[in-house]
């Protein structure tokens, strides 16, 4: 069974730093494009970052591009993502997802290109 489990999240001050996990279960992650996405009450979701497979492409949506790393262990099957300086505007639900392959640049800010999903972890900027 394909799974997705996010962890790291929590209460931090402004200018704190984070770092999410993306643990997954029931299939090997070194195959698979990692994205994470976020959420905040009454928003859409948007893409934040994606790691792809084979290739190591990463990308940054431009509001964190600077201050979030997104990193993989395939050791671990885990993906990571280092956030760095962080806002009030960063508050939100973090999800991580998964499809085989190869992201472009041009669709990782796009949720339906994924298959699999974690449950999310909250993430509040806030002093």
């Amino acid at each position: 069974q394909v799974q997705l489990v996010e962890s790291g999240g929590g209460l931090v001050q402004p200018g704190g730093s984070l770092r999410l996990s993306c643990a997954a279960s029931g299939f090997t992650l070194d195959y698979y494009a990692i994205g994470w996405f976020r959420q905040a009450p009454g928003k859409e979701r948007e893409g934040v970052s994606c790691i792809s497979s084979s290739d190591g492409s990463i990308y940054y949506a431009d509001s964190v591009k600077g201050r979030f790393t997104i990193s993989r262990d395939n050791a671990k099957n885990t993906v990571y993502l280092q956030m760095n300086s962080l806002k009030p505007e960063d508050t939100a639900v973090y999800y991580c997802a998964a499809v085989p392959g190869v992201v472009a640049v041009d669709e990782f800010e796009t949720s339906r290109r994924y298959d699999y999903w974690g449950q999310g972890t909250q993430v509040t900027v806030s002093s």
